[in-house]
């Protein structure tokens, strides 16, 4: 029912579930599934969906489309960017079920460059900070979750 009332695109679309309430496995999932090049379906708890929405404007300002209570008596659709959405919903102590959708991940200005092997390139014979850095500028990508994408590799390559 989201899919249909949030006016994102539908052609392709991921079910993402539930994040997870820890920040580390949260801030990894997030890193994780912010790429994906379609719209993403995801639950949330009324009480960390104001936490969510400041989070994921890290990750840029994407389309969303916040739906409450689909299909019940109070239903609330509240669509824009997740700036717009966070602004919304400022303030508000929501109650009931929470879909959150998220428009596909913005084409980065690199031209789709593949993030771990521009990062691995930038590795050699630099520091994680110059490598973020320069990745980050060459891609367009937020400076965090180049970051974030950095600190996982190098956790992957040191075990």
């Amino acid at each position: 029912a989201a899919l249909t009332v949030a006016g994102l695109p539908t052609d392709r679309f991921c079910f993402v579930g539930f994040p997870p309430a820890q920040g580390g496995a949260r801030k990894s999932w997030l890193a994780e599934i912010a790429p994906i090049p379609a719209t993403l379906v995801l639950y949330e708890s009324p009480k960390r969906i104001h936490r969510l929405l400041e989070e994921l404007a890290d990750y840029g300002d994407r389309d969303c489309a916040l739906c409450r209570e689909l299909t019940k008596r109070f239903e609330e659709v509240i669509r824009g960017t997740v700036t717009e959405v966070r602004a919304a919903i400022a303030g508000r102590e929501l109650k009931g079920e929470i879909v959150l959708l998220l428009g596909r991940a913005p084409e980065t200005a690199g031209g789709g460059i593949d993030l771990d092997t521009a990062l691995r390139a930038a590795l050699v014979g630099a520091s994680l900070r110059e490598a973020v850095d320069d990745v980050a500028a060459a891609t367009g990508l937020p400076r965090r979750q180049v970051y974030q994408r950095a600190l996982a590799l190098d956790r992957e390559g040191g075990d």
